[in-house]
């Protein structure tokens, strides 16, 4: 029992205003030794529930298995959601936000409409990255050395009638996707659903999460003209929200994608 109420201590160290810390940080906050502290974060990294980068740790998706503690602690889900609920009365479609964890993406806010949809998602559900369009924009504006690792582990295969299973097919769109700004999928993940997706960046300029916009494919419009009257919304909206986490345009990432 002592050794869970340390865990949970140390989970309870990261919050919106210390999103990182070090191992130093976790036993002055905790008041655990740093021999203590240190063993239940290499526990944590190891379990999947934290990362570890250089001498920081911070929480990762996975903590929502266990909980909201993630959505609340990022604050993201918070900050996204009135502009979601926006467009969503605006466009009347289904609004989603996501982050990546591993080969998967993390849904930590949503705007469902009434239409009947392939899937039922809620907050926590997971999905493939490679296949979905929230996913695709969290991979294409990964580092290019985080995304090859990725991208070795995932297993292509197919999930809709339109997915891609071969590698450099999904690099090249990867690399579309970073000179459109926005992704789309066409019946990539499922029959009958489509959706368009943009990216959210952080006040350092990463890659924090997605939004997308969700149709059923029933609606007797091409993909053109779904993406001519969606992405621009779409985009302005992720813009808005990158803003409002302190997020200034100059600072996005430039790397290029091979």
């Amino acid at each position: 029992m002592q050794s869970l109420e340390r865990g949970l201590a140390v989970l309870r160290a990261f919050d919106g205003d210390h999103g990182a810390l070090t191992l130093s940080d976790v036993a002055r906050v905790t008041g655990l030794t740093r021999a203590t502290a240190r063993r239940l974060l290499l526990t944590f990294v190891a379990l999947g529930y934290m990362r570890c980068d250089e001498r920081r740790f911070s929480l990762t998706p996975k903590v929502l298995d266990i909980g909201h503690s993630y959505v609340s602690s990022l604050q993201l889900a918070d900050i996204a959601q009135p502009f979601m609920e926006a467009m969503s009365e605006r466009v009347h479609e289904s609004v989603s936000c996501a982050v990546l964890d591993g080969e998967e993406i993390v849904y930590v806010a949503r705007v469902p409409t009434t239409r009947i949809m392939t899937i039922s998602l809620a907050l926590g559900s997971r999905l493939p990255a490679f296949c979905t369009s929230m996913g695709k924009v969290l991979l294409a504006y990964l580092p290019t050395h985080d995304r090859d690792a990725l991208l070795d582990r995932i297993e292509l295969r197919q999930r809709g009638p339109n997915t891609l299973t071969g590698r450099r097919a999904l690099v090249a769109e990867l690399r579309r996707v970073r000179a459109q700004g926005f992704a789309i999928n066409n019946e990539e993940l499922a029959f009958g659903l489509r959706s368009i997706a943009a990216p959210v960046f952080s006040q350092s300029g990463e890659i924090a999460a997605a939004i997308n916009l969700a149709v059923h494919s029933s609606m007797v419009v091409s993909m053109e003209e779904l993406v001519a009257r969606l992405s621009g919304p779409l985009k302005r909206t992720a813009t808005e929200i990158s803003a409002r986490v302190g997020h200034r345009p100059a600072s996005t990432p430039q790397a290029v994608l091979r």
